[in-house]
C-alpha cells in the first residue's frame, strides 16, 4: 500500500489533465534482465516492485526490453487480462533475453506478429554488423475490439556497443515498415536504442517517424534521461529510451522515475509512457 499511496500523490496532476478525454497508454520499458551480481538490483529483489508499478499504471500496451523467460513469465503470471508475444533473441524457446510485447486483451485482438533479427538477414537467427550481441525486433499487429482500428507495434532493442549496427538496426525498422505498408496507418516503434536523440539512427528513424519527446502539446512529466544505471545519487541525463509514433495524436509523454520502498531503482532504466487520444 505503501508504494500505490506514493504512486498516487505523483500522479495526480497526470490523472486530473486527463480526464476528459479516452486514452489508449503504450509503455516502453527496459527491465534490466536477471543478473544475481546486481546485489541490492538484482531482479529477485525487485520483481513484486516493477510488476506493481506496472498493475498501477496499467498499460494498454507495453514492450519490455532484456526480459528473459522467467522474467516474462512472471510479469504475465500477474498482470492479470494481459497476453503477450515474443520469444528469445537466440531463437524459441532458448534462455536468452527478448523484446515481448504485452497488451490488454479486453481491448486488444492480436492479428499478426513476426520476429526479425537485426542483421543482414533479419529472418534468420543472427548477429548484425559489429554488434556484441543477437538483436531483434517484435513486430505485432492488434486490433481494438471496439472499433475494429488496427495498430502495428514494433518494440526493438539495439545493441550496445555496435555503432554501424545501431545505424543498420534503424534502416532494418524501416524496412519493416515499409514490408507491412503500414506507413499511412497508425504505428508505433518502441525500445531502448542505445542512441542518444542527435545520433544517426535517430535521425533515420525520424525521417518517418514522430519522436513523441518532441509532441508539445503538454509539458513532458518526469526527468528528461532514461537511463539511471542503478545510480541513486546521480541525474539521469542520457534518454536512449523511445517511443515513435506515426498517424496518432499523442496527448502526454511521461518518463517514470518511481522508486522502490528502499529508495532503489526500479531498473537500471525509467520506463516511458505515452497516453494516445
Amino acid at each position: 500500500m505503501k508504494y500505490v499511496k506514493t504512486l498516487f500523490l505523483f500522479s495526480m496532476p497526470l490523472l486530473f489533465v486527463s480526464r476528459g478525454f479516452a486514452q489508449t497508454k503504450v509503455m516502453s520499458y527496459n527491465i534490466r534482465y536477471d543478473n544475481k551480481n546486481d546485489g541490492d538490483n538484482w531482479w529477485e529483489l525487485r520483481k513484486e516492485e516493477v510488476v506493481g508499478m506496472l498493475q498501477y499504471y496499467h498499460p494498454d500496451i507495453f514492450g519490455l526490453q532484456e526480459a528473459m523467460p522467467s522474467q516474462f513469465d512472471y510479469v504475465a503470471k500477474n498482470m492479470a487480462n494481459y497476453d503477450y508475444i515474443g520469444h528469445g533473441r537466440d531463437g524459441v524457446g532458448t534462455n536468452s533475453e527478448s523484446t515481448p510485447i504485452f497488451y490488454n486483451n479486453k481491448k486488444y485482438e492480436l492479428l499478426h506478429q513476426e520476429t526479425f533479427w537485426l542483421s543482414e538477414t533479419p529472418q534468420e537467427i543472427s548477429r548484425g554488423w559489429d554488434a556484441a550481441l543477437n538483436r531483434i525486433a517484435l513486430y505485432g499487429k492488434l486490433k481494438e475490439k471496439s472499433t475494429g482500428q488496427a495498430i502495428h507495434i514494433i518494440n526493438t532493442h539495439f545493441d550496445h556497443r555496435g555503432d554501424v549496427a545501431r545505424y543498420n538496426s534503424a534502416r532494418v525498422i524501416m524496412d519493416i515498415i515499409k514490408k507491412y505498408s503500414i506507413e499511412e496507418e497508425q504505428l508505433i516503434v518502441m525500445g531502448d536504442l542505445n542512441c542518444e536523440p542527435s545520433s544517426s539512427p535517430i535521425g533515420i528513424l525520424k525521417e518517418q517517424l514522430t519522436d513523441a519527446f518532441d509532441l508539445k502539446d503538454k509539458p513532458v512529466y518526469g526527468p528528461i534521461g532514461t537511463f539511471n544505471e542503478f545510480d541513486t545519487s546521480a541525474i539521469a541525463d542520457r534518454r536512449i529510451d523511445y517511443i515513435f509514433t506515426k498517424n496518432v495524436s499523442v496527448g502526454s509523454y511521461r518518463c517514470i522515475d518511481d522508486r522502490r520502498a528502499n529508495n532503489l531503482h526500479l531498473s537500471d532504466h525509467f520506463a516511458v509512457m505515452i497516453e494516445m487520444r
